[in-house]
């Protein structure tokens, strides 16, 4: 396996002007935005009436705690970081909303209301900026990354997937066009971040899975279907019955939501559930196989798949390593896909688009396409 590479030195300025190209960079610029857990304490019991013991959890860009009230069921208090607007919070919240209605045995959180019935509290900060803070329900369950995986289990997420994004087919919301740094319809924005990859090698592997990207999916994406998309589906937001770690018992984190190619959903998802010793296409098809017995997919869309996980492969090595530069004492934190992510990217390299085709669509039990 791979060992995450080191962040080469670059002055802020120069980093900054790197990004520039990326949609919505300026939130993953920003260093996390800690909450003091005395001033939460009060307000939850300010606003939802609870007394609790606290504990804060990790979390990429909001200030979360775990909270253990005196009786009752346990939640998560999360606080929005004060540069993404209340209208991203908001997408979250209605999208919990229209999640509870179409498809309410989906395991996803639920929000509490607060003691007057709402769906938040907003939190001014200095300088006019608004942080947004909700309770939500707390997700029992083991993090995948601590389960043994299976293919029982990567059958089961792709399942759930393919349930969400059925679930999330007419939702509607301003935020879900806002700019999104994780949006691979703009991969290829993100190729100048490469420069942080010290290895030739590795930085020529990144490019070859963008070049793949613009000349094997950018071009088709216009035609594909779209919709509001969970757009992060991967194993550190899913959780997992510790009993039976083949089913998954949890999905986490709204935060990535974006009107997109629902076929991107899938894509994030793949990506993360590839097999680098042995079949890596393999893996991606039964993968394919098991969404599409869920919610049929497209020859369309199978045609551009294997470029978009690439893509978000590319995506992850470079936006992290960035990120890293910039933030080198969450660069632990920040990396953590990286080693997996540059084997899966050598596991992919030099795929055949006219084979991967074919392949996904036998697994998918459709036609195939003429090229």
């Amino acid at each position: 396996m791979h060992r995450p590479h080191q962040p080469s030195p670059h002055t802020t300025a120069a980093i900054d002007d790197e990004a520039t190209d990326l949609p919505g960079a300026a939130v993953l610029n920003a260093p996390p935005a800690p909450f003091a857990l005395d001033l939460a304490q009060a307000l939850l019991r300010q606003h939802y009436g609870l007394q609790a013991q606290f504990s804060p959890l990790s979390g990429e860009r909001d200030a979360n705690f775990l909270v253990t009230p005196e009786h009752g069921p346990r939640a998560m208090l999360k606080i929005s970081h004060p540069l993404e607007s209340p209208l991203v919070a908001d997408f979250q919240t209605q999208a919990l909303r229209h999640l509870a209605q179409s498809d309410p045995s989906l395991p996803v959180q639920r929000l509490w209301p607060t003691l007057d019935g709402a769906d938040a509290v907003l939190l001014p900060c200095p300088g006019g900026q608004t942080r947004v803070m909700r309770l939500f329900s707390y997700l029992e369950g083991l993090p995948m990354p601590q389960a043994p995986r299976s293919a029982a289990q990567r059958a089961s997420v792709a399942q759930a997937l393919a349930r969400l994004d059925r679930a999330l087919a007419g939702l509607q919301h301003p935020a879900s066009t806002l700019a999104l740094p994780w949006d691979i319809q703009y991969a290829h924005r993100a190729r100048g971040l490469l420069r942080h990859v010290p290895d030739p090698a590795r930085r020529a592997l990144a490019a070859r899975a963008l070049d793949a990207f613009e000349t094997q999916a950018l071009p088709r994406l216009a035609g594909l279907r779209r919709q509001a998309i969970h757009n992060d589906f991967n194993i550190y937001n899913l959780l997992v019955d510790p009993a039976a770690p083949e089913r998954l018992s949890g999905i986490l984190d709204l935060g990535d939501m974006v009107h997109a190619p629902l076929v991107d959903d899938l894509a994030v998802a793949a990506s993360y559930q590839i097999e680098v010793e042995g079949d890596a296409l393999g893996t991606i098809a039964d993968f394919c196989a098991a969404y599409h017995a869920v919610l049929p997919l497209q020859s369309a869309e199978l045609q551009a798949l294997p470029a978009l996980i690439r893509a978000r492969l590319a995506m992850v090595v470079a936006i992290s390593g960035w990120r890293a530069a910039r933030q080198p004492d969450n660069a632990p934190y920040l990396l953590r896909n990286n080693p997996i992510s540059w084997a899966r990217l050598q596991a992919l390299d030099g795929l055949d688009p006219v084979h991967a085709s074919a392949v996904l669509h036998q697994a998918c039990g459709l036609p195939l396409p003429s090229f």
